[in-house]
């Protein structure tokens, strides 16, 4: 491991919540690489804290479906496949298409104004760090599920937005293998204002289906990068080797 991430927690928060908020945005933004194997200690000297929140950690994203535990070999990252994206595509489709409508038919003003808030904030960010190549924006990867939850934010039922939440998650690290192939060229800006234009306007056939355009367009992406780097075989090998290049950071957090 090549570096440290200085971890004071803030705003009351716990060492554990700390811990796990970092190393959950680690695997989401691919800094930590499908398959990678997770050492206790190794992640005690990243973030700067003992065993026991970083157990914690693991354990919380565990339940996420982020980390998995696997017997007498510790943790890993959650591997990728091309048969869980097409599951994942699926499923946000069907899921997030009655969020939205519910929204939409609620059509209240801070509902409103939340989207066109998140939307605004959303189109300001660069989409990556560098105006050369690809390299991720942790602020835009930020404000992106911001804008995609503001969406679905008065659908009126928590566990249906929580689950919506937990499927973003996902969803945001079979993006990373889908960016570097098309930036800058995809428009994904243009995507965000039609969704949002129709939803505020009410259109609600038009805004489900062209939320589920973007989603649909984006898994055909991604599906073509994994079958190219060999992800559907072991969702390991070319994660790491491309992460670790896009995101300067290192192939292997640890075993156990």
């Amino acid at each position: 491991m090549d570096q440290t991430v200085d971890l004071q927690p803030q705003g009351g928060i716990t060492l554990a919540t700390a811990v796990y908020e970092r190393l959950r945005a680690d695997i989401l933004q691919g800094a930590l690489p499908p398959g990678a194997k997770l050492r206790i200690e190794v992640l005690r000297e990243r973030y700067g804290a003992g065993g026991t929140p970083v157990r914690e950690a693991l354990n919380r994203l565990t339940s996420a479906g982020l980390v998995q535990q696997r017997e007498q070999r510790g943790f890993i990252v959650t591997p990728v496949s091309i048969e869980e994206l097409d599951e994942l595509i699926k499923t946000r489709c069907w899921v997030e298409e009655v969020a939205l409508r519910e929204s939409i038919k609620r059509a209240r003003p801070s509902w409103e104004e939340g989207v066109v808030l998140a939307f605004h904030r959303l189109s300001k960010t660069p989409r990556s760090a560098s105006a050369d190549a690809y390299v991720v924006n942790p602020e835009w990867e930020r404000l992106h599920h911001d804008f995609h939850m503001a969406l679905l934010a008065d659908c009126g039922s928590r566990w249906l937005t929580a689950f919506c939440e937990q499927l973003n998650d996902q969803a945001c690290r079979y993006r990373q293998f889908a960016v570097a192939s098309v930036f800058p060229k995809r428009t994904e800006a243009v995507e965000h204002k039609s969704i949002m234009e129709a939803a505020l306007a009410g259109r609600a056939d038009e805004a489900v289906e062209l939320l589920q355009q973007h989603y649909r367009l984006t898994g055909a992406i991604t599906r073509d990068a994994l079958a190219q780097a060999g992800e559907a075989g072991d969702g390991a090998a070319g994660a790491r080797a491309r992460r670790g290049r896009a995101n300067g950071g290192t192939e292997d957090a640890g075993a156990h």
